[in-house]
Parts: C-alpha cells; structure tokens; sequence
C-alpha cells in the first residue's frame, strides 16, 4: 500500500462517539428546560432517521439539504416519540447543535497525529462543513483537511463523494483509503476506486446495539482502533 498518501475518515461513530455525546447534550438541555426522557433513547431514534432523511436527497425528492437541516427536520418526530416535546423553538435549534459537541474516542486525537506523520489526514463526512469545523474544534482532532459531502452536494455512500474527495485532494482514489467503522461505508469506497480500513467501534451504538465488529475480509486493513492501525500503516 506504499502509493497510498492521504486517509479520509468517517466521523460520527468512526471518530467521534454520537450516541453518548448526543444523550449528554440532550440531558443537559433538558435539565435547563425542566424537559425529561430517555435521552439514549432519542439519539437512537434520532440516528436511525440519518439514513432516511438522506436518501430523501439522494433520490431527489428533498433538493439539496445539508445535514445540520436534515437533523433539525427529523428532530420533531424524534421528542414525539420519547415524549420530550416541552422544548421550544429556540432549544430546538440548540439540540441539534449537539451534533457539534460530539466526545472523540480515546484513541482518536492520539491516532490521527501518528498517523499524520506519514499520511494526510482528512475527514470526509457527511457532516456539512460548519458542523464538521466545529465538532473538530471540541474534540481537539488534528486533522489537516476537512472534507464534506457539502463540497459534493451528494452523500455517502455516493460514489460523487469518494471520487470528489480524491480529486480535491490532488490524488487519484487509489491513493486514498478511507477509514470507518461501517463497511457499507467501506464498500461504497472501494467500488470508487480507495483502498480501505475497517476500524471497528463496537460500543457506537451501545452495548448490543448492532456495530459493524471485525473481521472484516474485504478491508485492505483491519484495526481494533486509530492507534492500532496507526501501527499496522508503520506510522
């Protein structure tokens, strides 16, 4: 994998840990708002309408809707359902700036600089960009570049995102690999022409919550987490 020079990474789940960070901001929210629920409970609810409300835009039925609008339209049918309506509109807006205070994984930080030492590092996320540069700010992730689905007006699993995120790192796809704990996500990368690296996350969606967990056979390489791959890349 010598001509491999640049690593794009997945970010909710692969770098940053959503579902706690997300219950965390909820609760603290609630506490201010006199608003009680499940708040594990709502990020669950909350992350399984991503892929729906995507698709939306994906298929063309939504013209182009960045992911901070994506999450904000789905959130109403997210406080039906775990009975947490009592926030108004303004609250509302502050819950979906949760997404922006997300808690990275130990090993992410320390990962990424070893990494960096011999690859650039960037995110390619279907966050959009403001989101994306805040989030990085919180968690304190050294990352060189940042990349959206924004820059693309498509998202993953498209294959406009993987082509374009090589192009806009003046490579060629083969010269890159994407890193994520989802091997749809993964699969999606390689018919685009990366190499990839399946990292898994088994508590991304709590105890027996369904993560993707290794092996995973048709990644270029395995790894337990970023340091762990930082060492199988010889970083």
């Amino acid at each position: 994998m010598s001509e491999v020079r640049a690593l794009t990474f997945d970010i909710f789940g692969t770098t940053v840990d959503w579902r706690m960070g997300v219950a965390a901001e909820a609760g603290r929210l609630g506490a201010l708002n006199g608003v009680h629920a499940d708040w594990e409970q709502l990020a669950d609810g909350w992350r399984a309408l991503y892929i729906p409300s995507m698709d939306l835009v994906r298929r063309g039925e939504l013209p182009w809707t960045n992911f901070d609008r994506l999450h904000r339209m789905s959130l109403d049918q997210v406080l039906r359902d775990v009975g947490a309506e009592g926030f108004d509109g303004a609250a509302r807006e502050e819950l979906t700036r949760s997404w922006e205070r997300l808690p990275a994984w130990p090993d992410a930080a320390p990962g990424l600089t070893r990494l960096s030492r011999r690859f650039t590092v960037a995110t390619l996320s279907n966050g959009n960009r403001s989101q994306q540069t805040a989030l990085i700010r919180f968690a304190d992730l050294p990352f060189q570049r940042v990349l959206s689905a924004e820059d693309f007006r498509h998202y993953k699993p498209d294959r406009e995102v993987y082509r374009g995120a090589a192009s806009a790192l003046g490579l060629e796809p083969g010269q890159v690999m994407m890193v994520a704990a989802h091997k749809a996500d993964l699969r999606a990368a390689q018919a685009a022409g990366m190499r990839a690296a399946f990292v898994e996350r088994p508590l991304e969606k709590g105890l027996g919550g369904g993560a993707d967990l290794l092996p995973d056979p048709d990644a270029d390489v395995q790894a337990t987490d970023f340091m762990d791959l930082a060492g199988k890349l010889a970083c």
